[in-house]
């Protein structure tokens, strides 16, 4: 049986600036609070520990304030971070899938893991369960992020401790994945970034009932990005054949490009390029994949209108400004 580890963590940060932080660790955990649930989402059991800060032994002013934790409590009842994570693993077993609240939890944990030279034993792609984000799906437009207080809120159950702790927060995380349609969104995984592809047959694709995601492995610039073949290939998530581009791959902004392919079976298609920085600065390529009808497919060519016009009035500002120099 597949179990539900829904899991909550609390960290600390530089008290004095960013200035003062570790590249390599900007969070610290202090705190992990777990609630393992059965296949039919009822609890089972629950972990937490208290973990005693190595880097900084000073609290956060925000970070006091939000979870209300002392460094003496921590430095009292806190175990090496090391120890707390092989007794959390342990607990967690062999066959599970995480679930969190938002989407940090678990890049920071393999953050921290590395940090203290341990081995992450995480599958790859790491797989997991954003509750925020189904219960967007579920209940919103799939977009808007609601807040854990206001899921409770919605689901009227009932608050017995604050919130902002990693026990208590694991625990009505459960309790509104418990509520859910969950058999409606079983399908939509997320994907954790930490670890990604190094080789081309690593890189992967999610397929989604009304999209598909492609994760690739990393490249030293945006532009050798998009020079990959693999990157930029439109297809068909339905049929898997290879699309013609009706609209070519064109940068809408710095962050993301847009194209627009045809399908001759299931009809248009957009795609979408981001691209992100990777944990030592490389680039890596998030592409997804969405049938589009009416006016979205209008939407597209409109974009590139768009960013045809703002190209030349850039250019023409260029002209003006070396003319004058």
């Amino acid at each position: 049986m597949k179990y539900y580890i829904v899991f909550d963590l609390e960290w600390n940060q530089s008290a004095v600036g960013k200035e003062a932080s570790l590249e390599s660790l900007p969070f610290e955990i202090f705190e992990i609070g777990a609630v393992k649930l059965n296949g039919n989402r009822e609890k089972v059991s629950e972990f937490h520990e208290i973990i005693r800060p190595c880097v900084y032994c000073q609290m956060h002013f925000a970070i006091s304030e939000v979870t209300h934790a002392s460094m003496e409590e921590l430095q009292r009842y806190g175990r090496p971070f090391p120890d707390v994570m092989k007794d959390f693993l342990e607990w967690c077993g062999k066959d599970y899938i995480f679930c969190t609240w938002g989407s940090m939890d678990l890049t920071e944990l393999q953050r921290n893991m590395a940090y203290h030279g341990m081995k992450i034993p995480f599958q790859r792609p790491l797989l997991f369960y954003d509750v925020q984000k189904l219960f967007s799906l579920l209940y919103s437009d799939g977009k808007v992020r609601a807040s854990l207080d206001d899921a409770v809120c919605f689901f009227d159950i009932i608050v017995q401790a604050p919130f902002h702790r990693a026990m208590e927060d694991a625990e009505y995380t459960a309790r509104v994945l418990a509520e859910m349609e969950f058999e409606q969104i079983r399908q939509y995984f997320s994907v954790d970034y930490y670890r990604l592809p190094s080789t081309q047959e690593e890189e992967f694709t999610l397929e989604f009932p009304d999209y598909s995601k492609y994760v690739s492995r990393t490249f030293a610039t945006k532009e050798e990005a998009m020079a990959d073949k693999q990157v930029t290939d439109m297809i068909c998530y339905k049929c898997h054949r290879m699309l013609r581009k009706k609209i070519r791959w064109f940068s809408y902004s710095q962050k993301f490009y847009l194209c627009l392919a045809i399908c001759p079976e299931h009809g248009y298609v957009k795609g979408k390029i981001r691209m992100k920085r990777s944990e030592d600065g490389s680039i890596f390529a998030i592409k997804t994949q969405k049938f589009v009808y009416g006016e979205d497919v209008d939407l597209v060519a409109k974009k590139k209108e768009e960013t045809k016009i703002r190209r030349l009035e850039r250019n023409r500002i260029r002209k003006s400004q070396k003319r004058r120099s």
